[in-house]
């Protein structure tokens, strides 16, 4: 159970990273309560996680690293952000960390 609650708190932290870039920076403030309660809603679903016994190494890094992952992707297909093969580097070499602390973890 603790990694659907994870799961969750992932999707709602991209979906309100991507609100914030559709709120330009804060400017369109009409999308900032979005943004707030994506955020408070990720957070619940990660606490959930880690009541439910996930290791708080292994929850926050696999949230991060997941997160950051699919926010680049979401960006790319929702605002045309760039994808170079440095970035996808750089995503390959977050997995590579968190599966390290996953298996430490064990």
């Amino acid at each position: 159970m603790s990694w659907l609650f994870l799961a969750g708190a992932v999707l709602f932290e991209v979906a309100a990273t991507a609100v914030l870039r559709m709120s330009d920076g804060g400017r369109r403030r009409r999308w900032l309560p979005v943004v707030a309660a994506g955020y408070l809603v990720s957070f619940g679903f990660l606490s959930l996680a880690l009541r439910a016994g996930m290791a708080v190494g292994v929850a926050y890094g696999v949230w991060s690293a997941v997160g950051i992952a699919l926010t680049a992707l979401v960006a790319r297909a929702v605002f045309g952000d760039p994808l170079t093969r440095t970035t996808v580097l750089g995503l390959a070499l977050i997995a590579a960390g968190v599966l390290l602390v996953e298996l430490g973890a064990r």
